[in-house]
């Protein structure tokens, strides 16, 4: 199935939410005030103690960790495969409701029908 295509911003948001909790606890701190709290590598640094290259440190090492989460686990690949599935289940099932209220459904498209979303469902499992 193709992939859905993200921008960055929710990509690392999706990673931040999957993977978030595997980081080091300063990596998470770091990361929090930097993505969250919209601080400055100056604030961050000032709220630690430690120096700005230490938080710029602490900020890449971080984002290297979650996206090795994800190509080791694939977590967030599959919700985004499964949130497309979904959709398209969505669209068949309005789609065929639509038929119904039109009156242009016969028993024999019904079947039909819900058999193309038995597929689509069953890409699910694979």
């Amino acid at each position: 199935m193709k992939q859905m295509e993200i921008d960055e911003i929710t990509k690392q948001s999706l990673l931040w939410d999957f993977y978030g909790k595997l980081l080091t606890q300063r990596q998470r701190q770091v990361m929090e005030l930097y993505t969250q709290e919209n601080f400055s590598l100056s604030e961050i640094a000032e709220e630690f103690s430690i120096s700005r290259q230490a938080v710029h440190d602490n900020l890449r090492s971080g984002q290297k960790a979650l996206v090795s989460y994800e190509e080791k686990l694939g977590l967030v690949a599959r919700y985004l495969e499964t949130e497309q599935v979904i959709g398209t289940i969505d669209q068949k099932i309005e789609k065929t409701i639509e038929k119904i209220r039109e009156g242009k459904i016969t028993d024999r498209s019904l079947i039909r029908e819900l058999n193309g979303i038995r597929t689509v469902i069953d890409r699910l499992e694979e």
